[in-house]
């Protein structure tokens, strides 16, 4: 199939205004590419000048108060309200659990008997110690899931990492 003379000079008119193009675009791409640079490079330094300095301000005087006081209040309620109100129910347990050895044994009579008698002294933690430790351990660990819940990621907040791919034509 052969081409007129015409035809053949427009196909290379055609030709040659494509290489044009061509060559503009690249230069407008190498353009865009220094700019991308220059806009990461100038964002990076935005990060380090700004953003990490709120975070960690924000953090030191809004987060670490926070945990600091969770931690405190746990404490102060495993102290002074779960470990008495324990130690309470296992005392009670404890001494009926004497009162019934004692009838079973016929050792004694009435739990004022069981009561007056010198009780041995015991070496090393009892259970109420270990009891206020899973306790105290329990809260901590609560306090330290709630933490990382309020502090961790928002997928949804973040850019991908995936550059933009063209379209397809």
């Amino acid at each position: 199939m052969s081409l007129s003379r015409k035809r053949q000079k427009e196909l290379r008119q055609l030709q040659s205004e494509a290489a044009k193009l061509w060559a503009a675009q690249q230069v407008v791409v190498g353009e865009a590419a220094g700019i991308a640079r220059e806009a990461g490079r100038q964002l990076d330094n935005f990060r380090r000048e700004q953003v990490v300095p709120t975070v960690q301000d924000v953090y030191e005087h809004r987060v670490v108060p926070v945990v600091d006081k969770g931690v405190k209040f746990s404490r102060d309620v495993v102290d002074h309200k779960v470990v008495p109100a324990i130690g309470g129910v296992v005392g009670s347990a404890l001494t009926a659990w004497d009162i019934a050895n004692a009838k079973r044994t016929g050792t004694a009579h009435t739990p004022r008997a069981v009561l007056a008698v010198p009780a041995e002294r015991k070496s090393g933690l009892g259970i109420g110690a270990v009891i206020a430790i899973v306790l105290g351990a329990a809260a901590a660990v609560g306090v330290l899931v709630a933490a990382w819940q309020a502090l961790r990621a928002d997928d949804e907040l973040w850019v991908a990492d995936d550059p933009l791919n063209a379209p397809e034509a």
